[in-house]
């Protein structure tokens, strides 16, 4: 077991994201627990009292309108998905709305996709949308647009978009509520079983954790963990606590002895176009595939941009600035990184010295070989 560290203080905060996944707004039958939301509602009320910024990243939609809605006939998961959540993100954004009202705070929904993700220009966008959000007072409550949203164009779950949120937004601070303390040393119904207190950077502990995915949601407390982890190595801390208990988010705000796991960030932060590639591999649009001395000054002492020269093919047809994987010769993922050419050009460029990088180093995200979570290169 990994040693505990009680009370690990976290940075005084001033921008949060909290996640606040189904189990923790649905009751036993699978409908929303009114009287839960009311209650976080509350706790995020307190916490802008204290002047910290909140972007809320909340689930609950589908529950919302599996309440309100029989469908005529039997359908298949995502058009169900798509009808409930339809019907259930008005019913969960007006709950959300008249509750933040009587605490007089404003709030707004951001619904968003892995599009909004995948292109650098809409990324901006969505980003800036969120930043003016918050300079006037305004919590985003973010969530997916299920109703648009096909199986292959799908999230993971709430928790990766949480995870993407506070990178695009340089959060201080992650916090995912579940209905456990956090991550055990063994099940969680096992009296014996302890909740690691604390992960520290470049930890590996998912061998203690069973993959179950939850009652209600996509996700599980293995999805939880490689999110986490993933944003704790950009510079984030990250805690994993439980939503159902009472006064969670102030306690830990105040960085109390709160029972829960806390990921220790790096000590330096990715750059803002790194966090967005290190997050982007699952949008890529294509490969490049380099030769083994290229991989060999790749992983060197100092930052190296990916020539031309040890380039030997390319898979995919993408555009200038798209996300695309870096491959060695026995195709095993090494990177992302953005593009600097299209497919085409840089086709012809295969081979070629004296030309500029297909992908610049500033742009690039190797993948740790021991987490597989993307970090700079060594030297930037």
């Amino acid at each position: 077991m990994l040693p505990q560290k009680h009370g690990m203080k976290v940075k005084q905060l001033k921008r949060i994201a909290i996640k606040i996944g189904s189990n923790v707004l649905t009751r036993g039958d699978g409908m929303l627990d009114v009287e839960r939301i009311a209650d976080l509602v509350a706790q995020i009320a307190a916490l802008r009292t204290r002047g910290i910024e909140v972007v809320l990243v909340s689930s609950g939609a589908v529950a919302s309108g599996r309440s309100e809605i029989r469908p005529v006939k039997k359908l298949d998961a995502v058009s169900s998905r798509q009808l409930y959540s339809a019907v259930g993100q008005a019913k969960l954004i007006n709950r959300y709305f008249e509750l933040f009202r009587k605490h007089h705070l404003v709030c707004g929904q951001v619904l968003t996709s892995t599009e909004n993700f995948s292109s650098r220009t809409h990324y901006l966008n969505q980003k800036n949308c969120m930043e003016t959000m918050l300079e006037n007072g305004v919590i985003p409550i973010v969530n997916e647009n299920d109703a648009v949203s096909v199986t292959e164009l799908m999230f993971t779950d709430n928790d990766e978009l949480s995870g993407l949120v506070a990178s695009m937004m340089n959060m201080d601070a992650l916090i995912i509520l579940s209905n456990v303390d956090g991550i055990y040393d063994g099940h969680p119904a096992s009296p014996e079983s302890n909740v690691i207190r604390e992960i520290p950077e470049k930890a590996d502990i998912s061998g203690f954790i069973r993959p179950e995915k939850s009652a209600f949601g996509r996700g599980g407390m293995l999805t939880k963990y490689h999110i986490a982890r993933k944003v704790a190595d950009e510079g984030i801390c990250v805690i994993i606590a439980n939503g159902t208990k009472k006064n969670i988010l102030p306690d830990l705000a105040a960085g109390g002895e709160v029972v829960c796991t806390r990921f220790r960030p790096a000590e330096k932060p990715a750059s803002g176009i790194k966090k967005w590639i290190a997050h982007s591999e699952g949008f890529a649009r294509g490969a490049v595939y380099i030769d083994r001395g290229a991989e060999e000054v790749l992983y060197g002492t100092k930052a190296t941009s990916i020539l031309f020269v040890g380039v030997t093919r390319l898979s995919g047809n993408f555009r200038k600035d798209d996300i695309v994987r870096i491959m060695n010769e026995e195709g095993r993922q090494l990177g992302v990184g953005r593009a600097g050419y299209d497919s085409e050009k840089a086709l012809a460029l295969i081979g070629k010295r004296n030309a500029r990088p297909m992908i610049h180093c500033d742009y690039l995200c190797l993948l740790d070989s021991d987490t597989g979570n993307g970090k700079a290169p060594e030297g930037k």
